[in-house]
């Protein structure tokens, strides 16, 4: 019962981390140790000095010597007072620390149906106030447990021994009325602390949405509407934290009120005692300034539940995320390398969260040819292409790359193979040069100049105040949509990828730039594979396969010559895109 009890609390979920850290702790606790030890050297230099004075017997070596115990006790507990801050509160961090590179490392390892339950305000929350909150506790909360303990427990005892047990067994009576009461208030604020926490996780997320979305905001003249939405979220978080609130600074008074219950009883007995010549006046100023040093393991223990009530929240909190499992999943026995090669896709179904995304898709690639897939909004292009990375697994039939099932390969091998660029693509807050040599900081410039020649974002930027060292805001807000496209298959293509794929990433660039680049992209990737995902047909008429998909299935395929003579969907729509070109043209 007791080891299930100490598996369930917050100490023996951590226990991991203390023994991991426990020289320095150790150090540290038996630091702190000494200092309470140390601490009950000027009570007791003040009491005889006070009966000496009562005696008329104080002479001056005497008063020096008493000088001199409080001026070593003094500078013995600032030496330690400083190595258990060190050792303690410094090691503390280290969880911190720890917890981050755990969080973050789950964080690359689940697929995109985890960002779709937990939204990125979420995250930063657990990220930032949960850990945080674990850092104290494994910092001021053991400080808190260690020092009022121990300084409660050598207090008492040198109070029983050294000066009167009847006065000390007085005195202590109330104590086991505050821990009953201390524990009542602890349960409640478990309770609330949690709600607080799962309020500032919604504060976070809508923040960051706000933020995020500020220009879609202002563009609507939504404004008013949101600033109303995130005042009921932020008075949400306010109530709760406030009920949170109620509970923590109700220890204090509590506290204190068993204090004054003591003090009360002490003085009664106290002074019949030295009335009766029991205990002297030296021996009641000692003990009454004992009971002085006794209020902050009282007060400490207000602390300690808070930060332990609060960590342990924040730690459940972490390990649910820690718990989840990605829907994708390594090989137990990967193979030991990946090359590219013919590319098979076998697809009976493929349902997305109970709607059916993709069926019967059966096509072959071969390596060094180029794969056009087409088709209305929602028709299942990205999918395909997703299922391909792996964004999400196939249980129904499977993708072959170079005869092997592609879940045989390791996914960092899978996709180390593969440069991808998505619809919607994210340029980070670095300059340009930096974005497009992200996967490879040691590429020169000149490669990276080359390499925006090709998808002619080269003049763009060398338009710019700062050319390729141009910083850019968050998700590269600074650039066009067109520039933001260009760079990010810059940043693509850069590294020569095997399998390059672009899902709808020229719907943003003018016809006549369109055609520049994939002139280009034919005579650079000779030999290697390109898949392209496109609305504007003209950007696939070259492709070796091309593939019109409608809701998740493949409706017609072949080449641009062969689709057209079926005179289908790809026919129709072409010619439409074509008279809307020319259309165009006579209008300049």
């Amino acid at each position: 019962m007791k080891r299930k009890f100490f598996e369930t609390s917050i100490i023996g979920q951590l226990w991991w981390f203390f023994k991991l850290e426990k020289r320095r702790y150790l150090i540290g606790i038996f630091s702190l140790s000494l200092v309470s030890v140390i601490n009950l050297i000027p009570p007791m230099v003040m009491g005889r000095i006070v009966d000496q004075i009562a005696s008329r017997n104080l002479s001056q070596p005497a008063l020096l010597w008493q000088l001199l115990y409080l001026l070593l006790a003094a500078f013995a507990m600032y030496g330690l007072r400083y190595v258990w801050r060190m050792y303690i509160l410094g090691t503390s961090y280290r969880l911190g620390q720890i917890m981050r590179q755990r969080l973050f490392e789950q964080f690359t390892k689940m697929a995109p149906s985890f960002y779709q339950k937990y939204r990125t305000g979420d995250l930063m929350a657990h990220a930032t106030n949960d850990i945080n909150a674990l850092t104290r506790l494994a910092g001021g909360g053991v400080m808190s447990a260690v020092d009022a303990s121990v300084t409660a427990l050598v207090t008492l005892f040198t109070m029983f021994f050294n000066i009167s047990w009847q006065m000390t067994l007085i005195a202590i009576l109330p104590l086991p009325f505050m821990a009953f009461a201390t524990n009542r208030l602890s349960k409640k604020m478990h309770d609330s602390f949690k709600s607080a926490n799962a309020a500032f996780s919604e504060l976070n997320n809508s923040v960051q949405e706000s933020v995020s979305g500020v220009k879609v905001t202002k563009s609507f003249g939504y404004q008013a509407a949101e600033f109303e939405s995130f005042q009921k979220i932020n008075q949400d978080t306010f109530e709760k934290n406030m009920t949170a609130m109620k509970y923590d600074v109700l220890f204090d008074p509590l506290v204190l009120l068993f204090v004054g219950a003591t003090y009360v009883l002490t003085l009664l007995v106290g002074s019949f005692m030295v009335a009766q010549q029991k205990v002297s006046i030296g021996d009641m100023v000692t003990f009454i300034t004992y009971l002085d040093m006794l209020v902050w393991p009282l007060m400490a223990i207000g602390f300690l539940f808070n930060m332990t009530q609060r960590g342990k929240v924040s730690y459940e909190r972490i390990q649910k995320l820690l718990a989840q499992e990605s829907d994708v999943q390594e090989s137990e026995k990967p193979q030991a390398q990946i090359k590219n090669g013919r590319l098979e896709y076998a697809i009976a179904q493929f349902a997305y969260e109970e709607q059916k995304t993709l069926s019967d898709i059966y096509f072959t690639l071969e390596k060094g040819q180029t794969l056009g897939l087409v088709g209305q909004t929602g028709s299942g292009k990205s999918s395909l292409i997703k299922a391909l990375l792996r964004e999400f697994d196939i249980t129904d039939g499977e993708i072959k790359l170079a005869g092997h099932n592609i879940k045989d390969y390791r996914l960092t091998d899978l996709r180390s193979l593969i440069g991808y660029v998505p619809q919607d693509q994210f340029l980070f807050a670095m300059s340009i040069v930096d974005n497009i040599r992200f996967a490879n900081p040691d590429l020169s410039l000149a490669q990276v100049e080359a390499i925006t020649k090709l998808t002619h974002v080269h003049e763009d930027i060398q338009a710019m105040p700062e050319g390729f060292d141009t910083l850019l805001g968050e998700k590269g807000v600074s650039l066009s949509g067109g520039q933001r496209q260009r760079v990010a298959m810059s940043r693509a293509m850069i590294l020569d990828p095997d399998i390059l794929i672009l899902d709808d990433s020229l719907s943003a660039v003018d016809a006549k730039t369109e055609h520049a680049i994939i002139d280009n992209l034919k005579q650079s990737r000779t030999g290697k594979t390109t898949i392209i995902s496109a609305h504007r047909l003209s950007a696939v008429v070259h492709a070796d396969l091309i593939l019109v998909m409608q809701d998740g299935q493949i409706i017609e395929r072949g080449r641009h010559e062969d689709l057209l003579a079926q005179g289908g969907w790809y026919a129709e729509t072409y010619a439409s895109q074509q008279l809307d070109l020319e259309g165009g043209s006579d209008d300049f």
